[in-house]
């Protein structure tokens, strides 16, 4: 074994095939050695240490995400008990023919189906917000990884990564505030919609509930607010404009900031066509569509009624819990024309004439609202005049003075004094300070002579006629004192307007009324009007009163209300004229007028008889065409006076008197004034007895009735 000859060994090599050893004395040149190549060996190396590295960073992410998720998870509630909350109750009031007047509550609008709306929102509103909604499972990882490269490669700003379903999630169940536990819980929330709701289902909920800025929550209340119109009827750029509002809804409110809004608008316009959405034409007829200006609040005298039913509504069901219809006795088609009379008159002679507000009510025999106009424009003040302003009546209370004596025996034929008289303190003039001697009390209301009204007053006491006037229809504290009968006491035009339905109706009060039935969601009736209306007036007495305030529109202060149908009603202008008044009926309608200004500043030289006489006429004429004229009701034919003429609707003046002839208030307490306002002629007299009967109640106490009556 010694003499064997050793063998070569070979040693394995890692750096290339293994060749065997150079026998000694064998060299190989250096240039012919073979070196080995790293180029590719360092590519590799490279590429899958990144890819190491990454997969090695992603499951560290996973793993320390699913431990934050599971420390939160265990703070929340099992899924069994989630739900989702109800929405906001939402109140659709509905004009009598069913019209939509308002919505009304948290929201402003009510829910509608995604199939019902418009099919341009949904798609601008995933366009914009969350272009991968069908595609992902609630949370959109490519998104989020998305907006990380943005941020930290291009060094961009941040984007939103959330999915519309984590933002429905955070509506529903979260609140604002930005935390780790809060995007935890966000995203576990969104998992849960996601697993038990479909797509659409989730998307209606968002855009039912979602906020669009100016108050309104939910599509249908945010295209009442912006476009006044239906969410059913947007168009593309109407759309487009309500979904970018979402970035920033009070921000970019039209009612605020119309031309970021429309920018806005033009970006959602551009992401709808990127994704087909948009055809060439419809792209570019939405980017030339004007600029979307919102009224600061919501707009229209249909407002006011709105509030008004709000105002009412717990008072007859309690608490509004449910989604609810209220159908109301408003008539749309007359509430746009009383708008349109106030309006019209404020923006004609407002300026020049120095008045600002104005209100208008019309109501109907059974005491249903037809309209109610509480001001010039809701969107700037939204202070209703015609249901909360108390303003002195003036004249307009008159007819409840008249009335009362009529009930204690005068006639319209009977005869009083028109002279300047005093009590105490109180010496009231006539309009323009002319006198008219001996009338009769149909032309002393046709007139509107204060002398007469306050005589009669005085006859028939002040207590009776605030007797007379809450069994009308009037409601607010009144003054027992002489001076009521020239309207001192505040009165609103609602509550005006129904004293003088009995009037118009045959002489019954009804029940004043705005809400008709109230239904829930489901149809059910939880409030049903139910109203009874008691006899206040004899028929001597309604036809002698409607014969009288006819008058005053065929002849008398209230000739510019005459439209061609039988019509009676009565002017009022309040001291310095920062009142003026109308209110009038026929047979259909009884409607008040009122212009003047909040801070109770003069007008100049309008009275009851000019501007609102005027607009009484503008809603009263439109609102009668097409109808049959009826007369109104009551019947009264006047007797013969003492030279042999009918009493009738004459503008002849009976004898002005001047003023330095005063009428002596001693001499005429019991004489003239109380005994029936019949002066010691040939006249004929009222009622038997009832005169009488007049002046022997007040001859007993005469002092203290006329010490506490006038003062010292």
């Amino acid at each position: 074994m010694a003499g064997r000859k050793k063998k070569l060994r070979i040693e394995p090599r890692l750096d290339g095939p293994a060749t065997p050893r150079k026998r000694s004395g064998q060299t190989v040149p250096a240039s012919s050695r073979r070196k080995p190549s790293t180029k590719g060996r360092k590519r590799r190396g490279l590429f899958g240490g990144a890819l190491y590295w990454s997969l090695t960073l992603s499951l560290w992410m996973a793993i320390g995400l699913g431990v934050v998720f599971g420390y939160y998870a265990l703070k929340m509630p099992p899924t069994s008990e989630w739900a989702i909350p109800d929405r906001p109750p939402n109140v659709r009031i509905v004009s009598v023919d069913g019209e939509l007047v308002a919505n009304r509550g948290m929201t402003g609008g009510e829910a509608i189906g995604i199939e019902d709306m418009s099919p341009f929102i949904p798609q601008a509103v995933i366009a914009i917000e969350d272009r991968r909604f069908y595609h992902h499972f609630g949370i959109d990882p490519i998104g989020i990884t998305r907006a990380v490269f943005n941020k930290v490669v291009k060094g961009g700003r941040t984007q939103g990564a959330s999915t519309l379903t984590q933002q429905l999630a955070k509506n529903l169940f979260l609140s604002p505030e930005r935390s780790i536990e809060r995007k935890a819980q966000e995203a576990m929330m969104a998992l849960w919609l996601e697993r038990k709701y479909s797509k659409d289902a989730i998307l209606q909920m968002y855009l039912n509930r979602v906020y669009f800025g100016s108050g309104a929550y939910g599509v249908e209340a945010a295209s009442r607010r912006y476009f006044g119109k239906s969410a059913r009827e947007v168009t593309v750029d109407e759309a487009a404009l309500l979904a970018g509002l979402l970035k920033a809804p009070s921000a970019l409110s039209p009612a605020k900031a119309p031309d970021k809004a429309k920018a806005r608008a033009e970006v959602v316009l551009a992401a709808m066509k990127d994704q087909g959405m948009l055809t060439d034409s419809q792209f570019v007829t939405a980017m030339s569509a004007p600029v979307t200006r919102a009224a600061a609040h919501w707009n229209g005298s249909e407002h006011y009624v709105a509030d008004h039913v709000m105002d009412e509504l717990p008072g007859l069901i309690g608490d509004v819990r449910d989604d609810l219809i209220v159908y109301t006795t408003i008539d749309l088609t007359l509430q746009r024309m009383g708008e349109k009379a106030i309006r019209g008159r404020i923006a004609e002679n407002g300026r020049e004439k120095n008045f600002s507000q104005g209100a208008l009510v019309s109501l109907d025999g059974s005491g249903a609202v037809r309209a109610l106009v509480g001001g010039r424009d809701y969107a700037q003040s939204q202070f209703d005049r015609a249901t909360e302003a108390r303003r002195q009546p003036g004249s307009t209370f008159k007819p409840f003075v008249y009335l009362t004596a009529i009930e204690n025996g005068w006639r319209p034929e009977s005869r009083v004094t028109d002279a300047p008289v005093r009590y105490g303190k109180w010496a009231p003039e006539n309009y323009g300070g002319k006198y008219f001697g001996e009338v009769t009390l149909a032309e002393a209301l046709r007139r509107s002579l204060n002398s007469v009204a306050a005589q009669l007053i005085v006859a028939v006491t002040p207590d009776r006629v605030v007797d007379t006037a809450m069994k009308m229809g009037i409601e607010s504290p009144l003054s027992i004192n002489a001076s009521l009968a020239l309207g001192t006491s505040e009165v609103t035009p609602l509550e005006l307007a129904s004293a003088y339905i009995p009037f118009s109706n045959g002489g019954y009060r009804p029940m004043l009324h705005m809400i008709d039935r109230v239904e829930d969601r489901n149809g059910k009736v939880v409030y049903q009007f139910e109203g009874n209306a008691p006899r206040v007036l004899s028929d001597e007495a309604l036809g002698m009163m409607n014969f009288m305030m006819n008058g005053t529109i065929e002849a008398g202060t209230g000739r510019n209300a005459a439209f061609g149908w039988p019509a009676a009603g009565k002017t009022g202008t309040t001291n310095k004229s920062r009142d003026a008044w109308f209110v009038g009926y026929t047979s259909n309608l009884v409607t008040a007028v009122w212009f003047g200004n909040d801070d109770g500043a003069p007008m100049k030289n309008v009275t009851g008889g000019s501007m609102p006489a005027k607009a009484w006429k503008q809603f009263m004429t439109t609102a009668h065409q097409g109808l049959r004229k009826r007369p109104l009701p009551g019947h009264f034919t006047p007797s013969l006076l003492p030279d042999g003429v009918i009493a009738s609707h004459d503008r002849r003046p009976v004898g002005a008197i001047e003023t330095r002839q005063h009428f002596d208030e001693t001499d005429a307490r019991i004489r003239d004034i109380i005994s029936g306002g019949q002066k010691r002629s040939d006249a004929p007299r009222p009622q038997a007895g009832v005169g009488d009967k007049v002046i022997g109640r007040v001859k007993e106490r005469t002092g203290g009735f006329l010490d506490r009556l006038f003062g010292q």
